[in-house]
């Protein structure tokens, strides 16, 4: 038996909660301060170099359901290491996961593991639950986009959403573009070779390895030279100075010489504004013009970043200038009144922030309890409810109760015709 097994509340074993998201996947148990694992949300078959992503939303069905019942099978026995019929499962889910992804995942979680219990608990929800806040306006910035969306009294306010397709894919596109054209490369034979002519390609882990090593965000100001100094097309602006070069060994026979105007400038490419005026900090802005009027002051003074992007050096204090920036600006200094923006601190970092929340909320043992869905209820019906279907009296309660569960209600973002 697990060491962690009798670690339940009236004799009930602790539930899994399980972050999903489109690179890293984040496991543990409700009532801990941290997730045990952090894995790539990929699978590798026999034969194949490149990993198969597991978060894939362009997929049939059938093909999806093989690949979630595989990366589900690695979590539970190669690393939490316990029995899926003994524990409930919280799932940390994005209010856009489209309804055959989140239905495909739901039934392997009953079909093939059997579990007790599923909950799909809000991302954003999740992490002012880590505050103990009911009202925020929380960014998560991922790896394929940044979403904004207010929280009111623990209500997510849905037609406010704004999204962004800037994230770490973005951030690792623009790198690689970069370090291929502009940097070169020693070897134990030749020295200065290009990037292309030498090893062709990067890999995309060696290209994350890169950002997060040696790339920065840069204060405002500086920022903002490096912007005109790039669209200046006649040579007029001057770029600031850069940053020293860096070298990065490659399978430690090789050298890469990272030139320093790519590491600072490369993650400009999330607060330059695009042909619509739009970057990562117009969204809060946008999102605070479609919230009532009466939360805006309260939703401004509460910002909440999450995701693994906002964990880049420099990253927070640059999105609070840019957001005091652009709020003076007529487009919003004739809506917003409130000028104020404050940024909460998670205990957590940001990556873990939404998860630290659904452990938070899966150790309330008699809440999970109401608000989780039950095989049985599954069984019986052959669908989910959608998080904001779960009303009192909750599904399960319906089902032990035996009573008719209420008619279900189609997911607001569903991709089905």
């Amino acid at each position: 038996m697990p060491l962690f097994d009798g670690l339940g509340s009236g004799g009930e074993k602790t539930a899994i909660v399980i972050d999903l998201g489109a690179a890293y996947t984040k496991c543990g148990f409700a009532g801990e301060t941290g997730p045990r694992f952090i894995i790539p949300s990929e699978i590798r078959k026999p034969g194949q170099q490149q990993a198969v992503k597991v978060v894939q939303y362009n997929i049939n069905t059938e093909e999806l359901y093989v690949i979630l019942k595989e990366f589900i099978h690695i979590l539970y026995f190669r690393h939490l290491l316990v029995n899926p019929r003994d524990r409930r499962v919280v799932i940390i889910e994005s209010i856009l996961c489209p309804s055959h992804f989140r239905e495909t995942l739901t039934k392997v979680f009953f079909k093939q593991f059997e579990v007790p219990s599923v909950l799909f608990a809000p991302s954003h929800l999740m992490a002012i639950m880590t505050l103990g806040i009911n009202s925020a306006l929380v960014m998560d910035c991922g790896y394929t986009e940044t979403l904004v969306l207010p929280v009111c009294e623990c209500t997510p306010v849905l037609p406010a959403w704004e999204a962004l397709p800037l994230g770490g894919k973005a951030i690792h596109k623009e790198l690689d573009s970069l370090l291929v054209e502009q940097c070169t490369l020693d070897t134990d034979t030749t020295t200065g070779q290009s990037v292309q002519a030498a090893i062709g390609t990067i890999p995309e882990e060696t290209v994350e390895d890169i950002k997060v090593r040696t790339c920065f965000v840069s204060d405002l100001q500086r920022g903002l030279k490096i912007q005109e100094a790039k669209f200046n097309l006649d040579g007029t602006a001057e770029r600031p100075a850069p940053p020293p070069d860096v070298d990065y060994p490659l399978d430690g026979e090789k050298i890469l010489h990272i030139k320093g105007s790519i590491r600072d400038s490369v993650m400009e490419i999330l607060f330059e504004q695009d042909n619509e005026e739009k970057s990562v900090a117009t969204l809060i802005l946008d999102t605070l013009v479609k919230c009532p009027i009466d939360t805006r002051k309260v939703l401004s003074e509460n910002l909440v970043v999450i995701g693994g992007t906002a964990m880049l050096p420099g990253f927070l204090h640059r999105l609070l200038a840019e957001i005091r920036l652009l709020v003076e600006k007529p487009k919003y200094s004739n809506v917003l009144a409130s000028k104020s923006f404050r940024i909460h601190s998670p205990p957590a970092k940001p990556n873990c922030t939404a998860w630290l929340g659904g452990a938070i909320f899966g150790a309330l043992q008699d809440i999970l309890g109401s608000r989780s869905v039950s095989r049985d209820y599954y069984n019986q019906m052959g669908r989910i409810p959608d998080w904001c279907c779960l009303s009192s009296p909750p599904p399960e309660s319906l089902y032990e109760a035996g009573k008719t569960p209420p008619p279900l209600m189609k997911r607001a973002f569903s991709t089905e015709k």
